[in-house]
Parts: C-alpha cells; sequence; structure tokens
C-alpha cells in the first residue's frame, strides 16, 4: 500500500512539474479594443496586429440561454467532468473503428478551448496533447473562465474570432442582447465558419442552426417551445455588417498604450456621434475638393465631449489618418471673445465704448478688415459682432500682447508663435497657431464665469477650474454674441466665426447654458481653398450641430446691466501682468506689472522685496535680473493681495 501510495505521489510531482514546465500558451487570448460611450453602449473597436477582430467575451456578457445551447450542443457532461469525458471519448472510437473514419471527436469544451489556443493539425498525437491541456486548463481555471476562453476564441467566418465579434459582425449589437435563433447560429457557425457563412452558404447555415435549437438545445430545455418556434422562422443574416466605428479618431487615441482586450469607457454620447458624422458627411458633398470637416461638441459644466469628428472619416482622400481637431491652425478671429473680455475686465472698454474702425498703422503694422472697408464709429460690441479688426488690434495695444498671450496659456490655449517671436498685436487677428479643441476649450469659458479647464473624452472627476475672466466681463462678451443665426436655427446661442489669412481655415464656434460646440473646414495640408470663410463654410455646420442636441430646454445666455459687472470687477484687486504661467525671454529688458481693482495706494513685491513706484498708480516698471521664477504680490490699502508667479528663461 505504501508503494503505491508513494508511486502515486511521485506520479503527482511528476505532473506538477510538468505542468509548471509546460504552460498553456494563453496568447492567442490577445483581444482587440472595445470603447463604448457614455451609457456603456460599443462606439468603436480595434482588431489586434494582423486584422483580426476578436474581442475579449466572458460568460456575464451572454444571455444564460446562449451558454445553455453550447453545453447542450458541444457537451453535455461539461459541468461535471475534469476537461476529459471518457464517455464521449470511448463512443468516438467505437465509431472510428466501425466506420473507418471519424464519425465524432468527442472533444469537450475544454479540450476544444484547448485546440482554439493552440491549434494544430487534426492528428492523434494532437489528440492527446490536447487531452493533456484541458486537464492542464481544469486545475488553473474555474468552468466559466474555460467557457470564456471558448467564446473568446470561438471562429465566426473571414476573420471574426469570438461570439462578441460575430455577434457585432452579424447582427449588429453585443452578444448580450441576441435571441434564441441569433444564439444557436453563432454556437453552429464556430463549427464549420467557412462552411456555414450566412452571407455565402444561408441554406446550409439555416439548417445548422435549426439542428442546434430542434435537436440538441431544444432537449436540454436552453429554449422553451414558443421560443423554438419563433427561432425557426427567423432568417439568417444576408450579409456582414462593418464592425464599430464611431469616432475613430479618438478612438485610437484613448486606446493607445492600453492593455490587450480592454473596454474603455468615454464621455460621448453614441447618438450624437453618429448623427454629427452623418451631418459632417453630408456637409462635405457641398465643399470644394479636398476639403475636410472636424467637429467637437461638448458639455459647458463638466467640459466632457458628448460628439468629435476628428475628420472626413471614411474619405482617406480627405482626412486620412489625422485628426483635425488636434491640428495646429491659425484661428482668424475666433479668439475676439477672450481678448474683449479681458479689455472689458480690465476696464479698457465697456460694450457701449464708441471705438474708431478707421484706417490707422501700429508701428510698421497696418491690418485691414476682411472686406478691405472701414466703418467708422461703432460701439465695441457691435465691433466684436462685426468682427472688425482695427478695433480689435486698438483693444490689444492697450490690453498689451505679452499679457494677452499669457491670459490665453493660463486659459487652455497657448498661442504657437515662430521660434524666437514674441507676442505682439498680430495676435488680435489670429496670428498664432491653436487647434479646435483649444478653442471650443476657450468658449467654453465664456459660458462658465470666466473659468478655463480642458476639454476630456474620459469620465472622471471635473478638472480643477482656473478663474481666467472675471465673471461679468465673461458674460458681458457672451451677451453680445447671441444673436440668430444667418438662415435660420436655433435660438439663444451665442456664436463666432473666424477665417484665417488666403482662406486656408474657417471656424464657426458656439455655445448656449449647456453646451459649446466648434467647427472647423479647410484643407489637411494648409493649403488654400479661394472664397472659404468661417460665415459661408462653418457656421451653418454650427447651427445644425446645436439642433442635434437633446431637446431639453435651453435657455439663452443671460447678461445683466453693463455698469453692474465692471464696477464690480473694478472692486476686486487682481493682477494683469504677469498672468499665471506667463514666460518671459531673458534680455527681454523692463516689463510693466500691472494690477486692477483694491483700493489704493498699491505696493508692488518681487519677492517678497517692494519695488519703487509711484504708489497711486497701478502699475509699477521692473526688470528682472536674470533667468529664474519670480513671484509678483500686489497689495492694496486694506492689505488685500494677489500673486502670481513669472518665469524668466
Amino acid at each position: 500500500m505504501r508503494r503505491w501510495l508513494l508511486a502515486a505521489a511521485a506520479l503527482g510531482a511528476a505532473v506538477f512539474a510538468a505542468d509548471r514546465a509546460l504552460p498553456p500558451d494563453l496568447s492567442r487570448l490577445t483581444a482587440g479594443v472595445e470603447v463604448l460611450d457614455g451609457q456603456g453602449r460599443t462606439l468603436s473597436v480595434l482588431p489586434v496586429p494582423g486584422g483580426t477582430w476578436r474581442l475579449p467575451v466572458s460568460v456575464a456578457d451572454v444571455p444564460p440561454h446562449l451558454t445553455a445551447m453550447l453545453i447542450a450542443a458541444e457537451d453535455r457532461r461539461f459541468r461535471w467532468h475534469p476537461g476529459v469525458d471518457p464517455v464521449a471519448l470511448a463512443r468516438a472510437a467505437v465509431q472510428w473503428v466501425r466506420a473507418g473514419r471519424v464519425v465524432s471527436g468527442g472533444s469537450t469544451l475544454t479540450m476544444q478551448a484547448a485546440r482554439l489556443l493552440e491549434p494544430r493539425p487534426r492528428t492523434l498525437r494532437s489528440k492527446l496533447i490536447e487531452i493533456a491541456r484541458a486537464l492542464q486548463l481544469e486545475a488553473r481555471f474555474t468552468k466559466d473562465e474555460i467557457l470564456g476562453v471558448w467564446l473568446t476564441l470561438a471562429p465566426q467566418g473571414g476573420n471574426l474570432e469570438g461570439l462578441r465579434a460575430g455577434s457585432l459582425a452579424w447582427f449588429g449589437r453585443p452578444p448580450a442582447q441576441l435571441d434564441a435563433a441569433e444564439s444557436a447560429l453563432l454556437v453552429a457557425l464556430a463549427r464549420r465558419p467557412e462552411a456555414l457563412r450566412p452571407d455565402r452558404h444561408p441554406e446550409a447555415a439555416r439548417r445548422a442552426r435549426d439542428a442546434v435549437l430542434l435537436a440538441r438545445a431544444a432537449g436540454a430545455g436552453a429554449v422553451n417551445a414558443d421560443e423554438r418556434a419563433l427561432a425557426l422562422a427567423e432568417p439568417v443574416p444576408a450579409r456582414r455588417l462593418p464592425m464599430p466605428r464611431l469616432a475613430p479618431h479618438l478612438a485610437r487615441e484613448v486606446a493607445r498604450g492600453v492593455a490587450p482586450g480592454a473596454r474603455i469607457a468615454t464621455t460621448l454620447d453614441r447618438d450624437l456621434q453618429r448623427a454629427a458624422e452623418g451631418l459632417a458627411q453630408e456637409a462635405l458633398r457641398g465643399m470644394p475638393d479636398r476639403a475636410a470637416l472636424a467637429l467637437v461638441v461638448a458639455d459647458v459644466e463638466t467640459r466632457q465631449i458628448r460628439a468629435l469628428v476628428g475628420g472626413s472619416f471614411g474619405v482617406e482622400s480627405r482626412a486620412g489618418m489625422l485628426d483635425l481637431t488636434r491640428a495646429i491652425r491659425s484661428p482668424g478671429s475666433a479668439q475676439k471673445p477672450f481678448l474683449y473680455a479681458m479689455a472689458f475686465e480690465a476696464g479698457v472698454a465697456r460694450p457701449d465704448t464708441v471705438v474708431s474702425d478707421i484706417a490707422l498703422r501700429f508701428g510698421s503694422y497696418a491690418p485691414e478688415n476682411f472686406a478691405r472697408e472701414f466703418t467708422g464709429r461703432v460701439t465695441a460690441a457691435d465691433a466684436l459682432r462685426q468682427s472688425l479688426n482695427l478695433p480689435a488690434v486698438a483693444l490689444l495695444q492697450e490690453v498689451g500682447a505679452l499679457r494677452y498671450a499669457a491670459a490665453l496659456k493660463a486659459a487652455g490655449s497657448p498661442p504657437r508663435l515662430p521660434p524666437g517671436a514674441e507676442p505682439s498685436l498680430p495676435l488680435a487677428l489670429g496670428g498664432a497657431g491653436t487647434t479646435l479643441r483649444e478653442l471650443v476649450a476657450l468658449h467654453a469659458v465664456l459660458g462658465d464665469a470666466g473659468r478655463a479647464a480642458p476639454l476630456t473624452a474620459l469620465p472622471g472627476p471635473p478638472a480643477p477650474r482656473a478663474e481666467v475672466l472675471v465673471p461679468h466681463a465673461a458674460a458681458a462678451v457672451a451677451g453680445i454674441l447671441v444673436q440668430p443665426f444667418p438662415g435660420g436655427g436655433p435660438q439663444g446661442i451665442a456664436w463666432k466665426t473666424g477665417t484665417s489669412w488666403g482662406g486656408r481655415d474657417a471656424w464657426a464656434l458656439g455655445l448656449d447654458q449647456r453646451h459649446v460646440a466648434g467647427v472647423w473646414v479647410g484643407r489637411p495640408d494648409g493649403t488654400p481653398i479661394p472664397g472659404l470663410t468661417g460665415r459661408s463654410a462653418a457656421l451653418p455646420v454650427l447651427a445644425r450641430s446645436f439642433a442635434l442636441l437633446p431637446a431639453a430646454p435651453r435657455q439663452p445666455l443671460h447678461v445683466r446691466p453693463a455698469a453692474q459687472p465692471f464696477a464690480e470687477a473694478a472692486d476686486r484687486l487682481r493682477l494683469l501682468f504677469p498672468m499665471p504661467g506667463a514666460v518671459l525671454a531673458e534680455g527681454a529688458g523692463p516689463v510693466t506689472l500691472r494690477a486692477t481693482g483694491g483700493r489704493r495706494p498699491l505696493t508692488f513685491l518681487v519677492d517678497g522685496a517692494p519695488l519703487a513706484h509711484e504708489r497711486a498708480r497701478r502699475e509699477a516698471a521692473w526688470t528682472p535680473p536674470g533667468p529664474g521664477f519670480y513671484r509678483i504680490t500686489v497689495l492694496d490699502a486694506d492689505g488685500v493681495s494677489a500673486r502670481s508667479e513669472l518665469r524668466v528663461r
């Protein structure tokens, strides 16, 4: 007896050592990535390298009647055997001897899972290896985990593997939503995936499906008689559907670097995304050759992206793989609202301030209006609505180009200047690069009480807000821009267009109480499109984008009477320059520190040391002694302080 126990122990040790030395190869379980919308619905799937559509599937992902059918059709004793069914193997051996050929393989679902993990030629040696691997799988995994291997790898025709890929390709929905007939077809298809493809061999596919329903699954109680009758009457799919590919640019972005088989939740709305892509495709049909269109819709409060069209998807000659929402382009006049809000905040102008739109030179710079005409004397509000260039440049001269550039950076839209260039007056007219995503986030500031935050496509807690404008200055500009869309459209939308030099970029940005949206039209390679303007090309798409948004009540943006905001803004002590994150080049010479609000006299300090200046004034001159970080503080007569940090490099 002892000898037998020792022999058994030695055998067990040998089996354990062999199992550890030659573990099952699980590398084929590597799966593609699935991108979901905010409600957990499939937006897009990405294949594994090589182009195979394989997505992870667990027992929890499929309806109970599917697993019942699978077990009834393939391995009735699956829940009880240790990976190998001696009864089935014996029956298969007897049939082989009598018929002289293989009648049934005797494979359990565990053995099938082993074969799917490590495909081999169908030989006796392969069968023995499958048996050994099946025993290993049973020792390592639960029954449901083994079923998950089968569900993930079962062939479904062509380059489809697994029931999630099969369900999406043949029925256009995830496996959890399959009915009895659809489940039976996928179970049958795994046996002979090419011979039973319903798009090529519909009659063979129907017979195989019905065999699963009638001969085996029904007897095991997987479906009742009524369900079976309905299932038998269903047609098989006549064609293979394209795999989900909504928001392809964003899908590639969020899938970059994630683990294989991941399911990534986003903030997008599938219905809105589909409608936005359809709108973009329709709009492109009437545009010049090689034009492309990008679109972003986001929530003002959370900055979560609801829809994103990265380019003219599906038309490779127009946009291809480029995500044009991230392309750096000239904004034209699309940033003017932020400049006007800064001017209102600094007290340089008010909405009713009369400004001059006449031919002026600013040193060697002589800007012109888009129409090459001048309007004369207009209010600042009208100058903004009409997008007049001369008043904008004059306001920037008062605000300061360096301060304006620093404010744009603090708001998440840093101006991209040529190497070595310093911020200057052309910034007022789009003389630096930005992106559509940044412009949309910049316009959201106007609807969020002057607070800046980046857009996001991933769920999570809101990003910290940075107050870059006083609330009333932001609201005043938003109110100025509330105007009807030319040709009609939703009401209560604040919108602004922009056109870059030479007709290379056309922009339209808009917001209401809930949403902010932006549209860009142009050519991906930056070549001009004669006659292209934001008003003619991008604005109609923006109006139709707001018409797509949920039908919940949308209140128009509201602006308080003009006197009140600026009185309140003037009372609050703030540093106008430097703004948070400001950067200066070493050797740039003296700079002017500026403050607004508070009760004079004011005291300016650098790293705690006061500067000599006329204390009745709200500015002080200072020359940085060298590169480094400097803490700038201003104190008013009541001891209220405001601080910012400046970097010199």
